[in-house]
């Protein structure tokens, strides 16, 4: 239990550190969201001040901190300026947005790649392969991919591109607006599968490779043991480790990519919303946007810190040897 609470500790007080580099970097940032009425002769200046006080921009960057926690301690993100609504009810469908283009991406990009980490590990024939394709996809940029998948699905239309739903998706039935949005986030999660499955590929190769050259893997082998017996009863339990471990920088990795994807597809979620609002320097939507994604990352990496735990037994006992 103390192992947990210290990593809980440890989330919170890098969340604390995100907020506060958000405001420097805000506050240091160039131009401002009234910059553009400045240059309008019809708005006076009085305007533009009255304006700024409203939502606070006038006071000094340490006042305008401490009264954004305060408000954040009672679940208030703040105005967005730009939109003239809450930071939280906006960021909150957004963010329903990305998360499910995230989770389905995950789940696809573990369950091609754990198989073929393992296949690789254990078939010479396929491990060129393997090795092949998985290091041609991590020479790649992601945004290469991004702008060359949706130029295919462009040219060819065999993939909707933009949006969640159709035009006219009022009048399908349950069953066609479900395929609808199938259809329309395909083009992403193909991408973010594409991007992110080498890495975890490799991993997992690497991972049971070391496992079979243990001494009482080799053991077991002289004893003629079944090598599928061996595989999953002895090998694989042991390798998960890693994976375990790989599961949160992984979710961090396909959040951070899903933004970019999201902007190039036109997906509605949290990704061209951000770009919005750092293009037009709305404050408490650029920090609110950056605290949740900071927030999915590291509730990904404390995820994979509890799997680690309950898979791996000699974490429990160091975190009790520590206590």
């Amino acid at each position: 239990m103390s192992y947990l609470l210290r990593r809980l500790l440890r989330a919170v007080l890098l969340i604390a550190g995100v907020s506060a580099l958000c405001f420097v970097f805000m506050q240091f940032a160039p131009g401002r969201f009234f910059d553009e009425l400045r240059m309008n002769p019809q708005i006076s200046p009085e305007t533009i001040a009255q304006l700024s006080a409203r939502y606070g921009l006038d006071q000094p960057l340490l006042l305008r901190y401490g009264r954004w926690i305060r408000a954040l301690a009672q679940g208030d993100l703040g105005y967005s300026i730009a939109y003239n609504m809450p930071v939280a009810s906006l960021l909150c469908n957004r963010a329903a947005n990305t998360l499910l283009l995230t989770t389905i991406a995950m789940m696809l990009t573990w369950l091609i790649a754990v198989p073929l980490g393992v296949l690789a590990a254990t078939s010479r024939s396929l491990d060129r392969l393997v090795a092949t394709g998985s290091s041609l996809l991590v020479s790649i940029p992601e945004i290469v991919i991004a702008v060359g998948a949706l130029a295919i699905a462009v040219r060819t239309r065999t993939l909707p591109v933009g949006g969640m739903r159709s035009l006219g998706f009022e009048g399908l039935s349950t069953w066609g607006s479900f395929r609808d949005l199938l259809l329309r986030m395909l083009l992403p999660v193909l991408i973010l599968v594409v991007s992110g499955i080498a890495v975890i590929i490799r991993h997992v190769r690497a991972s049971v490779l070391e496992v079979l050259e243990d001494p009482y893997i080799q053991a077991a082998r002289g004893l003629g043991i079944r090598p599928a017996r061996l595989l999953f009863r002895h090998v694989l339990p042991v390798a998960a480790n890693p994976a375990v471990s790989l599961l949160g920088f992984s979710l961090a990795a396909l959040l951070s990519g899903s933004l970019l994807v999201e902007v190039i597809t036109g997906w509605p979620g949290l990704g061209p919303l951000m770009l919005e609002a750092t293009l037009s320097r709305d404050l408490y939507l650029v920090i609110g946007g950056a605290m949740l994604s900071a927030v999915f990352m590291i509730g990904g990496n404390l995820i994979a810190d509890m799997m680690l735990m309950i898979c791996d037994p000699r974490i429990r006992t160091g975190a009790q040897d520590q206590n």
